[in-house]
C-alpha cells in the first residue's frame, strides 16, 4: 500500500488481493449484473462458471455482504481471511463458500496475474504517489492554509474502461487505465482534493 500525506491528511493507494478476488469471484459467478453493477467487468475477462443449479440470489446477498466489509480499508481485515481449504469465512454464506471452492485455483491465477500487473505499474512510477502530494501542496499554497483534516483511500482495481466509482465516504476505486494516464489520473485528482482541502 502507498500512502502519502501528513498529520492533518492522508491519501493511500492500494490495489487488494481481497478487492481483486471479489472482483473475480463476481464474475465467475456471473454477478456483474446484480452486484455492484456501477464498477465494470473486470479485464481481461473472465468466463461465468456453470453454478450446478446454486441460487444466485443468495449467492449474491452473500457476495455484497463480504465486499461491503471488505471496500473500506478501515473494515478490511489485513491478512486476507479467504484461505484454503475450507473458507471458514464463508461457513454462513454458504452459496460463497460454494463458489470459492469451485473456482478458488482461477481466480487466484487471476489475482497474483493482476497485483503482479499493479506492483509492475507502481515500479514504473518515479514517485508513486508525487502527483496527489504535489496537489494537496499546491491547494494548500492557494489557500494560505493548512489541510483540513481527511483521508482517500485509492483501490484500484483492473477494470474495462477509465473511470472512478465512490463506494464509501472515504473510499474511491479507480480504474488501471485512469492511474496509468497520470494527466487523466490528476484531471480527475484535482477537483476532489479542491473539495477536501
Amino acid at each position: 500500500m502507498l500512502v502519502e500525506g501528513s498529520i492533518r491528511w492522508q491519501i493511500t493507494e492500494d490495489c487488494p488481493r481481497d478487492l481483486l478476488l471479489a472482483l473475480a469471484l463476481r464474475e465467475l459467478g456471473g454477478l456483474s449484473d446484480v452486484c455492484e453493477e456501477q464498477i465494470p467487468p473486470a479485464h481481461p475477462a473472465l468466463e461465468p462458471i456453470e453454478l450446478g443449479g446454486m441460487d444466485t440470489e443468495a449467492l449474491a446477498a452473500q457476495w455484497r455482504g463480504w465486499w461491503a466489509g471488505i471496500v473500506r480499508r478501515a473494515t478490511r481485515p489485513f491478512i486476507s481471511q479467504v484461505r484454503p481449504p475450507h473458507f471458514e469465512v464463508f461457513d454462513r454464506a454458504l452459496e460463497l463458500q460454494d463458489l470459492v471452492y469451485t473456482c478458488y485455483g482461477q481466480a487466484m491465477e487471476w489475482v497474483e496475474d493482476r497485483h503482479a500487473e499493479y506492483l509492475r505499474a507502481v515500479a514504473a512510477r518515479e514517485h508513486p504517489l508525487a502527483d496527489a502530494y504535489e496537489l494537496v501542496q499546491r491547494r494548500q499554497f492557494e489557500l494560505r492554509r493548512q489541510s483540513g483534516s481527511f483521508r482517500l483511500d485509492l483501490e484500484v482495481l483492473p477494470v474495462r474502461g477509465s473511470g472512478a466509482w465512490v463506494v464509501a465516504p472515504d473510499t474511491v476505486i479507480i480504474s488501471e487505465t485512469l492511474r496509468d494516464d497520470p494527466a487523466a489520473f490528476r484531471e480527475w485528482l484535482k477537483p476532489i482534493v479542491i473539495a477536501l482541502v
